[in-house]
């Protein structure tokens, strides 16, 4: 509903501008259109408007229900300085009552967390559930913002190799931050360690680096996909070298209890 007011605003926007383009140039005291004056008017105004791309509206359409996740721990290499930032990455708000989904890797090292909203509002949060085998965890804040917005849940099964998708996230705690590509492959296996692998994957092109994990994957229609969970790099570096993996938003339902989209 919240993207289907948006596209009509900006219908709305064109033909107004058109007609008001057509009415000025009109002779005085003619005022009847047709709808071939009104199909110019659209015409016009589609050649004439800057109008934002479709990264740019599907990035505005989930950026308000993309936080700053970081965590926080004592060093124990280092234990006489006391609490320091542990990690840093990305979660999207999923419900009304605050619950977020961020990746496991992002919060396992620490012991108490911060989250920071769109709007800048923090809040303390808690760990509420894991699911290792998806590399899932579900946060919940202590405290909420009045004007939050969860993010629209959309299905991995409707994407195809060369489908366009966004990521925003944190990207080195910088952001949020947008990158756009496309789904490069489905169903990809990613091997965590010798004894761990994560499966059934969407693999994309989408730049995404350290501070980018547990943020949103999303489609031109701003829904969510998929949570970015891993980068590969075989020289062992954290930083992006055109193959990124995302846990799909079926793997995320699941795990939170919702139902099958």
């Amino acid at each position: 509903m919240r993207h289907a007011k948006i596209y009509a605003g900006i219908a709305s926007l064109i033909v107004g501008l058109g007609i008001a383009f057509f009415y000025s140039a009109w002779p005085s005291g003619v005022n009847r259109f047709t709808q071939e004056d009104i199909n110019a008017a659209v015409l016009h105004a589609l050649n004439t408007q800057n109008l934002p791309s479709k990264t740019a509206k599907a990035a505005e359409l989930i950026r308000p229900s993309v936080v700053r996740v970081r965590g926080f721990g004592i060093d124990p290499k280092k234990p006489k300085e006391g609490e320091v930032e542990a990690s840093v990455g990305t979660g999207v708000v999923i419900k009304d009552d605050g619950t977020i989904l961020t990746n496991l890797h992002v919060v396992n090292q620490a012991s108490r967390y911060v989250v920071t909203f769109y709007d800048g509002f923090e809040s303390e949060a808690k760990v509420i559930g894991v699911r290792p085998e998806n590399d899932l965890a579900i946060l919940k804040p202590e405290k909420l913002p009045d004007d939050l917005q969860p993010a629209v849940l959309g299905s991995s099964q409707e994407l195809l190799p060369g489908d366009e998708v966004v990521a925003v996230g944190f990207p080195f705690g910088m952001g949020p931050s947008v990158s756009a590509g496309v789904v490069s492959g489905l169903a990809r296996e990613f091997k965590v360690d010798e004894f761990r692998s994560l499966r059934g994957l969407i693999q994309f092109d989408a730049a995404a680096n350290s501070g980018n994990s547990g943020g949103p994957l999303v489609n031109m229609a701003g829904e969510v996909v998929g949570i970015v969970t891993a980068i590969l790099n075989p020289s062992g570096a954290k930083t992006f070298i055109g193959i990124g993996f995302a846990t799909t938003i079926e793997s995320v339902g699941n795990s939170v209890g919702i139902p099958p989209f």
